[in-house]
C-alpha cells in the first residue's frame, strides 16, 4: 500500500460568517439593557466611537434676527478677550499659588454652618445590601444563648438551608459528623433553629415546617394530627375523607384547615430575593389621526459618531503601525453604528408587521388577537424567520392594551365553527375570564369549561383546557373549591 499526494479541484458552496455578520447578528438579538451594555463597551474600547451629546427640548428655542445678531457680537467679543487672556498666561505663566488659595478656601454656606468632608457620610454608608436569610439567622445564633460547639452545628446547618428555609443538601447525621458531635445533640441545635424568626425555617420537609409552627402557636391536637396524617386529604380539599378518619365533625376539620391555610409553607420566601422586574419597552405603538404608528424608544440610547480627531488623524501626517490601527479601528466603528442602525430599522419592520396583521388587538384587545407565525411577518417584510425570531426575542411593546414581549403576538390556531379562526392565547383568556366568575362552592370542571367555550364557537379538547390552565398556573376544579 503506497501514500500518494494528488491535487483536485472541487467547486462546492459554503456560507462563511465574517466577524462583522456575526456581530450584527449578536447585535440583533441582545436585549436592550444588552446593547446598551455593550455599546458602553465599545465606547470604552475603541477610541475612535465618541457619543453625541443630546440638547434638552427645553433648551430649544428660536431667536429673533436682533438676538441672533447680539449672541454673535457677544461670542466675538468674549474669543478676543479669551485669546488676550491665553496669551498673557502664555507669557506669565499660571498662577498656582492664587489657584491653591482659591480652591482651598470653603466657600461660606448660606444660613447655615457648611459640612466638611470629614462631617459627611462616606459613599459606601449610604448604600444598603439586602439582608439575606442566612445573614438574619446568623445574627440570631450569635446573639442567642448558643455555647460554642452548638453555634458550630448551627452554622452548619444554616449553611445547608434553602432560599425556601428548608434544611437540604445535606442529611443531619453528616453536619453532626463534620462537627464532631452525636446526631442527638445536632437534633437538638435544629430544633432549636426551627424556633428562630422565621418559625418553621430548616425543616426537612413540609409536614415538619407545618408542625413546627403549629406547636409553636399551639393551635391544638387536631390540627396537629391533620398535618402528621391528611396533608395529602388536606392538600386535594377531601375535607370529608378526613372528617371520617379522625372520627370528628366535618366543621371541625374546616376549622383546622382554616388555621392551617394561614401558616407559612416557605418561610424563606421573604429573604428569597424574588423582585419585581422592570421593563423598558423598545418600541411604542401609539394611535395618532387613527391610525396605529410605530415610534421607536431612543432613551437612554448612547448616540455614537466617529470621533473628529481620529478622522484628522486618519487623513493627516499618521502613517505606518499608527495608520493602520486607525483604520482598523474607524471600520469597526462604522460597522457597529451600521449593525444598530440596521437592527432598530429591523425592529421597527418587525412591529409594523405585526401591527398590521393584529389590528384588532390594539383596537379591541386580547380577545380579538389573531394566529400568526414567525412566517408570516418574515414574507411580509423579505427577511427570514430566524431573523424575524432573533428580533422578537427580549424585545417589549408598549402599547395600550399594556406592555407585551414582541413574541406575545404568534400564537396557534384554534379552530371556531363560524370559520374564523381564534389565537390560543385568546381562548387563554377567555378560560381565565370563565374561572374569574365560577362560584367557590362549585367551580367550574375542565369539561364544563368546554361545553361554555363550544357555546361561543370554539371547538376545543378537555386536555387542551387542561394545559393551557396549567400553563396559566390555575389549579384543578377539586383544588378550586372553597369551604370557607
Amino acid at each position: 500500500m503506497s501514500l500518494e499526494m494528488k491535487q483536485q479541484l472541487r467547486m462546492g458552496q459554503q456560507l462563511v460568517m465574517t466577524p462583522q455578520l456575526q456581530q450584527a447578528i449578536k447585535l440583533l438579538q441582545l436585549s436592550r439593557m444588552e446593547l446598551i451594555d455593550q455599546v458602553r463597551e465599545e465606547l470604552m474600547e475603541n477610541p475612535l466611537l465618541d457619543e453625541v451629546s443630546e440638547i434638552s427640548a427645553t433648551e430649544v428655542h428660536i431667536d429673533s434676527e436682533q438676538d441672533v445678531e447680539r449672541r454673535e457680537e457677544s461670542e466675538r467679543t468674549q474669543t478676543a478677550v479669551e485669546c488676550s487672556d491665553n496669551a498673557e498666561k502664555a507669557q506669565n505663566g499660571i498662577d498656582w499659588e492664587a489657584f491653591v488659595e482659591n480652591y482651598s478656601t470653603p466657600t461660606p454656606a448660606l444660613g447655615a454652618q457648611r459640612l466638611t468632608d470629614d462631617d459627611l457620610p462616606s459613599y459606601e454608608a449610604t448604600l444598603q445590601n439586602k439582608r439575606t436569610l442566612f445573614d438574619h439567622l446568623m445574627w440570631q445564633i450569635q446573639v442567642g444563648d448558643f455555647s460554642e460547639q452548638e453555634e458550630r452545628v448551627a452554622t452548619l446547618i444554616i449553611g445547608n438551608i434553602d432560599d425556601r428555609g428548608y434544611f437540604t443538601g445535606t442529611t443531619l447525621d453528616l453536619a453532626a459528623a463534620e462537627a464532631d458531635v452525636d446526631l442527638e445533640f445536632a437534633e437538638e441545635v435544629l430544633e432549636r433553629i426551627q424556633l428562630l424568626d422565621p418559625v418553621g425555617v430548616g425543616a426537612r420537609d413540609l409536614k415538619e415546617c407545618l408542625l413546627v409552627q403549629a406547636r409553636f402557636l399551639e393551635c391544638g391536637a387536631i390540627v396537629e394530627e391533620v398535618i402528621s396524617k391528611y396533608l395529602e386529604n388536606l392538600e386535594k380539599k377531601n375535607y370529608s375523607a378526613v372528617a371520617r378518619g379522625m372520627d370528628i365533625e366535618l366543621d371541625e376539620v374546616i376549622f383546622a384547615a382554616k388555621i392551617i391555610s394561614n401558616m407559612e409553607p416557605r418561610p424563606g420566601r421573604p429573604f428569597s430575593g424574588d423582585d419585581a422586574q422592570y421593563i423598558t419597552p423598545d418600541i411604542y405603538v401609539k394611535r395618532v389621526d387613527g391610525e396605529w404608528v410605530t415610534v421607536l424608544n431612543e432613551d437612554g440610547m448612547p448616540k455614537l459618531k466617529i470621533s473628529n480627531f481620529y478622522r484628522n488623524a486618519l487623513a493627516g501626517s499618521a502613517k505606518g503601525v499608527t495608520k493602520t490601527y486607525v483604520t482598523d479601528k474607524l471600520n469597526s466603528a462604522a460597522w457597529l453604528i451600521r449593525s444598530i442602525q440596521q437592527r432598530q430599522r429591523t425592529i421597527v419592520k418587525v412591529t409594523e408587521s405585526i401591527v398590521k396583521c393584529q389590528r384588532d388587538f390594539f383596537d379591541h384587545g386580547v380577545n380579538y388577537l389573531k394566529p400568526l407565525i414567525l412566517r408570516d411577518v418574515a414574507d411580509d417584510i423579505g427577511m427570514h424567520e430566524s431573523t424575524v425570531s432573533r428580533v422578537t426575542s427580549n424585545k417589549y411593546v408598549h402599547t395600550t392594551q399594556g406592555i407585551f414581549e414582541l413574541k406575545y403576538f404568534f400564537n396557534s390556531s384554534i379552530n371556531r365553527t363560524d370559520g374564523d379562526n381564534l389565537a390560543s392565547e385568546a381562548v387563554k383568556n377567555k378560560i381565565k375570564a370563565i374561572i374569574a366568575t365560577e362560584g367557590g362552592e362549585e367551580p367550574f370542571s375542565d369539561q364544563a369549561i368546554v361545553a361554555i367555550l363550544r357555546k361561543d364557537g370554539i371547538e376545543i379538547a378537555r386536555r387542551t383546557v387542561a394545559k393551557y390552565r396549567e400553563m396559566m398556573g390555575v389549579l384543578p376544579s377539586s383544588k378550586r373549591r372553597r369551604l370557607f
